[in-house]
């Protein structure tokens, strides 16, 4: 059920871009023929080629693997300077800033550290990805209007994590 939602949301976010006249396209690892194309790695990266987005859905389409690790994993393939993670706060806490007044963000971290630490932003499996690959994960705030415009101009509030 949660890789058919992701297939949703990514035709909703294809519908809002394509009325601002932003070219999209919907990839799905579970193929939806009548409703977008399949994932297949070159054809990705020559719609990036020629200036459209690529939205990726339904996960790596195998079960027991999260949404933050085919982030992770559809990142390095097609070569992408960062994974941008939006999340219910703006970054990386030492602990839950929804449960504690004194909860610390990181404005940086180490992958090292975040598994160290158990801070549990995304699964081990998609930190370790990114790791091996050093694909930065930037992580910020979904409820703040406007905000991914600012992280991916390097301006707003949010935390890298990285080597």
């Amino acid at each position: 059920m949660g890789m058919l939602a992701t297939v949703i949301n990514s035709l909703a976010v294809q519908s809002v871009l394509e009325t601002k006249g932003v070219p999209t396209r919907v990839q799905s690892a579970i193929p939806m023929a009548n409703i977008c194309e399949p994932y297949i790695r070159r054809r990705a990266l020559r719609h990036m080629e020629k200036g459209r987005i690529v939205i990726f859905a339904a996960g790596t389409g195998n079960p027991f693997f999260t949404t933050d690790t085919a982030a992770a994993l559809r990142a390095a393939e097609m070569n992408c300077d960062a994974v941008i993670k939006g999340t219910q706060v703006d970054g990386v806490y030492d602990t839950d800033p929804k449960k504690s007044e004194t909860a610390q963000r990181f404005k940086k971290l180490s992958y090292d550290d975040v598994i160290a630490r158990d801070l549990r932003v995304m699964d081990t499996s998609a930190i370790a990805l990114s790791r091996e690959n050093k694909i930065p994960i930037i992580v910020f705030s979904i409820h703040q209007a406007g905000a991914l415009r600012k992280v991916v101009n390097g301006k707003g509030v949010f935390t890298v994590v990285s080597e």
